[in-house]
């Protein structure tokens, strides 16, 4: 249970992948101009990370590892291309606003990443768990993203989701004469919100460490008594 519990802490806050290492940034600034469209990618991400930490696990002892890099590729795009398959048929529309980006989760360094420094290495099950954990920590940094976005932006939360939720409609948070800011929507605002969410983070673990080396001096103080 504490290599589950580490995994998880790793893969949303210590070793995230955005926050942290800042990868897969592209599809990030991308797409998150709404929270729908920012979740909707992450989730596909999702999905084919737990997949092909699962699948290069199950076969790391039949992989040459002179060539494992291109064998990493080919599993992840395999997976890949059923994703895309999968949203063009059940949700065509919302698939027509990620356009290139689906296609794209083979690039992303998070996949290759975890394929690389986890999968290989490590048995089957902590694999996918690794995976999916790396990629929740993607989704709700991506998906708090578009959240702040699309509010500052135009002033809603889910425009779009009558492409997810046929009847569904966006909740308009600020008045209909919100004029909206258009900066925010722009691939540049992503840059000031993702560049303020990483100043956060860091602030924290700054707090924590500083706590964490109090304690410890309470601690040794009280030993030498």
């Amino acid at each position: 249970m504490n290599i589950y519990r580490d995994i998880a802490h790793n893969g949303l806050w210590k070793q995230n992948a955005i926050l942290a290492q800042l990868l897969g940034l592209c599809p990030l600034l991308a797409v998150s101009s709404t929270m729908v469209n920012a979740v909707s990618l992450g989730l596909a991400t999702i999905l084919v990370m737990g997949l092909s930490n699962l699948a290069v696990s199950a076969l790391r002892s039949f992989i040459p590892y002179e060539i494992r890099i291109p064998i990493f590729i080919l599993i992840i795009a395999a997976l890949v291309t059923v994703v895309d398959l999968l949203f063009n048929a059940f949700l065509h529309d919302l698939y027509l606003v990620l356009g290139i980006f689906i296609p794209l989760i083979v690039t992303n360094c998070i996949v290759l990443a975890r394929v690389e420094a986890f999968a290989a290495k490590n048995p089957a099950g902590l694999s996918a768990f690794d995976g999916v954990m790396m990629g929740v920590g993607f989704v709700w940094v991506i998906g708090l993203l578009g959240a702040i976005r699309e509010f500052v932006g135009q002033g809603t939360l889910f425009d779009g989701i009558e492409m997810i939720i046929p009847g569904a409609t966006a909740l308009q948070i600020l008045p209909d004469d919100y004029p909206g800011f258009l900066l925010a929507i722009l691939p540049p605002g992503a840059f000031f919100v993702l560049g303020l969410m990483v100043a956060g983070r860091n602030w924290l673990e700054y707090r924590a460490n500083e706590r964490a080396k109090a304690r410890m001096r309470i601690q040794q103080a009280a030993a030498s008594i």
